[in-house]
């Protein structure tokens, strides 16, 4: 199929079409519900390493995702051939499959009255990065060498990366929803190493946006990879303590998405949360206040609808440190007795409101402790809430950073976490459909030397 001026090989109205004959096919199949999602994307990513170029990949993807119900048997198959015999081979292989499949009561398509009822929202998310592949090398140079020109101690890179992604779906379902919409999703991203012989460190940082306008320079991203490189050279334990923790944005992000996988239906429905029947209750400190706004223009979590084409809405999920909803789809909302939050999919764009205090103003807040910055490893158990990764940062002493720490480990439970955190910063960033400023856990076990 020849393809479109903007850069798909298909219209929102060839993949409506497309849908509606899958629809249409499974119905005269025998099934009694179907839905369907049918994607496309494209797009580039150019690497370069020390001034050299790395890497240049073109990616161009396709996709069909069909579901179809016999009563409440559920069957599901996928293809990425678009033909007329490959859609009905799909169909029909998803209906082998629920022939075979036990019936389940929570099964079937998501209430009717739920649905996004086409009303146009202006959530402005495809945006075109008009670069090619010499473009996007220069702007991978210039964030390469902005981290070098920081300092003759940066002495070697992992790359500086720019990547440029389009795609557009259409989804539909035997109810009468069918709806699409293209996005974008734009990047620069770079991570180099300072020092050396024993002492050498890493530091990355990186800008993602649908709107490559919202960018940050090249220049001040690859600037700022390298001042964090470079404070972490001279890292050393330091003694097994309880003290406050202050969590860094980016990390405190991670704390969010531990939250968000403690109270999603599958977690719950299973009973592997430590959240469980938490709805109503105190789960964080008070004066801290989460809200889901999937509407905001641009965002990277927007969206009207959910993956079963249910409509978003913006909601408050913790207020005042008492939760006040859980993230379900419509199957985790029937087993637990539940309605739908039209999160199928995940979260859109969560939000904690940040606090009034810049990150040295917690510092001196603190007094003394510890500032993680980074965490590895996966140590987290969401059944009984237990918390224990490795990390690195920096020590607190009479509320100013004194020097670099790493090799240790950092321990609590996300229940008293949660419950125990006592300030929040005003540096809220951005890290995909979450957004989270840093902040201060009150007492956590930092196990050194």
């Amino acid at each position: 199929m020849s393809r479109k001026n903007n850069g798909f090989s298909y219209s929102q109205t060839q993949l409506g079409d497309l849908a509606q004959e899958i629809l249409s096919y499974a119905a005269s199949r025998g099934a009694t519900a179907c839905e369907t999602d049918i994607s496309e994307g494209f797009g580039q990513s150019v690497s370069v390493r020390c001034g050299n170029v790395d890497t240049i990949e073109y990616n161009r993807d396709k996709g069909i995702g069909v579901t179809v119900y016999l009563g409440q048997q559920r069957g599901h198959a996928s293809s990425s051939d678009f033909s007329r015999a490959a859609l009905r081979a799909t169909v029909d292989a998803a209906l082998s499959i629920a022939r075979f499949t036990a019936p389940d009561p929570a099964a079937g398509l998501a209430d009717k009255a739920l649905l996004w009822k086409g009303k146009r929202s202006k959530l402005d998310l495809h945006h075109p990065w008009k670069i090619d592949t010499d473009a996007a090398t220069l702007i991978a140079r210039e964030c390469e060498a902005a981290a070098f020109a920081v300092s003759p101690e940066i002495r070697n890179s992992d790359g500086a990366n720019v990547y440029v992604q389009e795609s557009q779906f259409m989804a539909a379902n035997s109810l009468g929803f069918r709806a699409g919409f293209a996005t974008s999703r734009h990047s620069i991203s770079v991570g180099v190493i300072a020092g050396e012989g024993d002492d050498m460190q890493t530091g990355d940082w990186y800008s993602s946006m649908r709107d490559p306008a919202m960018l940050a320079s090249p220049a001040s991203i690859g600037d700022y990879a390298a001042r964090r490189a470079l404070s972490r050279l001279g890292s050393r334990r330091i003694k097994t303590c309880k003290v406050p923790v202050i969590f860094e944005a980016p990390q405190a992000c991670g704390l969010l998405g531990s939250f968000v996988q403690a109270v999603s239906g599958g977690s719950l429905y299973r009973k592997s949360s430590f959240l469980l029947d938490a709805l109503g209750k105190q789960v964080f400190s008070a004066g801290i206040h989460i809200d889901e706004l999937p509407h905001i223009p641009k965002a990277l979590g927007s969206t009207p609808f959910d993956d079963e084409g249910v409509a978003t809405r913006d909601r408050a999920v913790v207020s005042d440190g008492v939760l006040e909803g859980y993230f379900l789809g419509s199957y985790s909302a029937r087993k637990l007795g539940m309605q739908t939050t039209g999160n199928a999919g995940g979260c859109h764009n969560l939000i904690v409101r940040p606090g009034s205090k810049s990150l040295p103003e917690l510092a001196r807040e603190i007094g003394r402790g510890l500032l993680v910055t980074e965490l590895l490893g996966q140590g987290v158990n969401y059944v009984t809430g237990d918390y224990s990764r490795g990390a690195a940062g920096y020590w607190i002493e009479n509320g100013e950073i004194s020097y670099p720490v790493n090799e240790i480990t950092i321990a609590g439970n996300l229940r008293d976490m949660f419950r125990n955190i006592t300030a929040l910063g005003n540096d809220t960033i951005i890290r995909g459909g979450k957004q989270c400023p840093s902040l201060v856990i009150g007492r956590m076990t930092i196990a050194g030397s």
